[in-house]
């Protein structure tokens, strides 16, 4: 049985840590990390608020495209808007769907930034960087939320098993 997790959270916020964690111990776990594939499937695509959500839905078609050669998917990307999360659900609509919520206040993920992106970002060295320049939109209603503020990167990548386990994925 194959599915999608879809994490999304500010940068910095844990998201590729936890994904990384979770394909050792789920086999047939492709993980689709939003830095990796914006320079695979995007390298000129811009950062304006329509780029985003073309680069998203990409990443979406290639997701798809795993799940139809029966393998499972999770993708670790900012996915800073609302209808990022839509669009994705809509694509992949025939598949077992969990988006996730990787919560983390700004502060924390400012502190864990060791590219120092955050800095360039306040001193404009960067535009457009979520969080900063743009506003990142918390999931409505996503079916699970990790808190990475105050647990550990294995109690974060337990919750999300026993999710999986408890919703028949593994």
């Amino acid at each position: 049985m194959c599915f999608i997790i879809w994490m999304t959270g500010l940068p910095c916020s844990g998201k590729t840590t936890i994904a990384r964690k979770l394909s050792e111990h789920i086999s047939n776990l492709a993980v689709l990390d939003g830095d990796e594939m914006r320079t695979l499937l995007s390298p000129n695509e811009d950062f304006s608020r329509n780029g985003i959500i073309r680069h998203n839905d990409k990443i979406a078609n290639l997701a798809k495209l795993l799940l139809e050669h029966h393998v499972s998917v999770c993708v670790s990307k900012i996915n800073p808007f609302v209808v990022n999360r839509e669009n994705a659900r809509k694509i992949l609509k025939n598949y077992d769907f969990v988006e996730i919520y990787i919560k983390c206040p700004i502060d924390l993920c400012e502190k864990r930034d060791v590219k120092g992106m955050y800095k360039k970002a306040r001193n404009d060295e960067i535009r457009n960087f979520i969080g900063v320049h743009i506003k990142y939109e918390p999931p409505i209603s996503p079916d699970l939320i990790v808190d990475t503020e105050n647990s550990t990167i294995n109690n974060n990548v337990q919750i999300i098993l026993d999710y999986l386990k408890e919703n028949k994925m593994i």
